[in-house]
């Protein structure tokens, strides 16, 4: 199972612009490629899962770091 380095408002903005950029390029723009549309699932998987795989490469966490007892 991958770490969750994503932190809720981040999953929320991801999870949001991946159905906005579906939408709109599949629904509203029929003249662009349906596989254009498919570019909104990167948002939406790693918004879903709390994984993004740049964010490792890069350091970058913005989930709140839990404290150990």
């Amino acid at each position: 199972m991958m770490p969750v380095n994503e932190g809720k408002l981040d999953r929320l903005i991801r999870v949001i612009l991946g159905l906005v950029i579906i939408v709109v390029l599949a629904v509203f723009l029929p003249g662009a490629s349906k596989w254009w549309a498919l570019l909104g699932l990167i948002p939406l998987i790693t918004g879903i899962t709390g994984f993004c795989a740049l964010y490792t490469l890069l350091g970058i966490r913005t989930c709140p770091v839990k404290k150990q007892s």
